[in-house]
């Protein structure tokens, strides 16, 4: 999809369409969420604060995100595509994957396929969508940033390193800034460069195993097939701060609150976690994270807490039993999770009393809604504690 989340606004407030706009909260903590095409001829992207996002595009029209809004036509878009294959990879709320081979006596060939979902979206949703062409995963999905905005383009399988060997180094899937950093000192700078390098100097440059993919996808090889059924690799939450905290006790009780709802989420998908992650980043933007692997598998919020609240001590104190420095950010993630119950090690689980407490605040709160029943310690107003975009709802 195209610019989502302003492409839903657009369709309340069409006498923006043309003008550089782009969903964000006006605050100074707060980041852009999407920028229109207009914004972005300005150097305005997703992810930027909103006060360099003001200092490129003084004129920038910023509209308050509605989450609310941006699922349920997420929900009608991947609708959509499942009505052309039952083969729907989502991404994200704004992005999937198709597998269209076994439908093309249906609909046509696939480009056929991809006009008639460009239009069915358009017809029902109002909302643009691009779309890209390929026989690989990685290849389609570049294609599709190609073709955007609104756009559409096909790279027969022939074509594909026609396409791919001029593109930038950063245009491969998973390149970051270190890895590009690495490339560009050895004098590669385009994916044909990493197609021609041999294996074992990439390996010496990236490390094996991501020298293996990057050598693959730099000729045109990627295997994988769009896969229907997700497998969360982690769960958790984090927040931004309105203003760097201080207060330990404020902190922990935040701390509660990111276990409670990392805690919700693994119970509503039945998994258990293993490992128990916190993250803090302090005012000055250095960033730690600390880890635990537990002795058994849990989605006990107590367990959880107690564990996030350790590493954080962990951290240490600074004067008047602070935090070492203020801290900006906060966050709480599990990781190497696994079917609920299904670790044998927690047949005779310390956390069983816990889980009961749980298991009957779900079904309250499945009933009342998330207000129904919670901690006594979560009542504190939160309003002007956490940047505004922290209080949303997870997308």
């Amino acid at each position: 999809m195209d610019s989502f989340f302003v492409s839903v606004e657009l369709l309340d407030q069409p006498g923006l369409r043309g003008r550089p706009t782009a969903v964000a909260h006006d605050t100074s903590r707060s980041v852009v969420s999407s920028a229109s095409y207009e914004a972005r001829r300005f150097g305005v992207r997703s992810a930027m604060p909103v006060a360099r996002a003001k200092q490129l595009c003084p004129q920038l029209f910023l509209i308050d995100p509605h989450f609310d809004k941006y699922r349920a036509a997420s929900r009608e878009v991947m609708g959509i595509f499942h009505e052309f294959t039952p083969l729907v990879e989502p991404l994200s709320i704004d992005e999937a994957f198709l597998d269209v081979a076994g439908t093309t006596r249906l609909f046509g060939p696939p480009v056929e396929i991809a006009r008639q979902l460009r239009a069915r979206v358009r017809d029902r949703t109002g909302l643009p969508a691009s779309v890209g062409l390929a026989s690989t995963k990685h290849v389609a999905k570049l294609a599709s940033q190609r073709a955007k905005p609104d756009g559409m383009l096909e790279i027969p399988p022939g074509s594909t390193l026609d396409f791919l060997h001029p593109l930038p180094v950063e245009a491969i899937w998973g390149v970051g800034e270190a890895t590009a950093k690495a490339l560009h000192g050895r004098a590669i700078h385009t994916v044909g460069d990493i197609a021609a390098e041999p294996l074992e100097s990439l390996r010496r440059i990236v490390g094996g195993a991501g020298a293996d993919r990057l050598h693959a996808l730099a000729n045109g090889r990627d295997a994988r097939r769009v896969e229907i059924e997700r497998v969360e690799k982690s769960i958790g939450h984090e927040e931004t701060f309105a203003v760097d905290q201080t207060d330990r006790s404020l902190l922990k009780r935040e701390l509660l609150r990111l276990a409670t709802r990392t805690a919700e989420r693994l119970r509503a998908h039945e998994l258990d976690a293993r490992t128990i992650a916190i993250k803090v980043r302090y005012d000055d933007f250095q960033t730690v994270s600390r880890s635990r692997t537990l002795s058994e598998a849990t989605n006990a919020t107590q367990r959880i807490y107690l564990t996030a609240v350790e590493l954080f001590d962990g951290l240490g104190s600074g004067p008047g039993g602070g935090p070492v420095h203020p801290v900006r950010l906060i966050g709480v993630r599990t990781e190497q999770l696994i079917p609920a119950g299904s670790d044998p090690a927690a047949l005779w689980s310390d956390d069983e009393g816990w889980r009961a407490i749980d298991q009957a605040v779900d079904r309250v709160t499945g009933r009342f809604g998330r207000e129904g029943l919670t901690s006594a310690r979560l009542l504190a107003p939160r309003k002007d504690v956490v940047d505004p975009r922290s209080l949303e709802p997870p997308v």
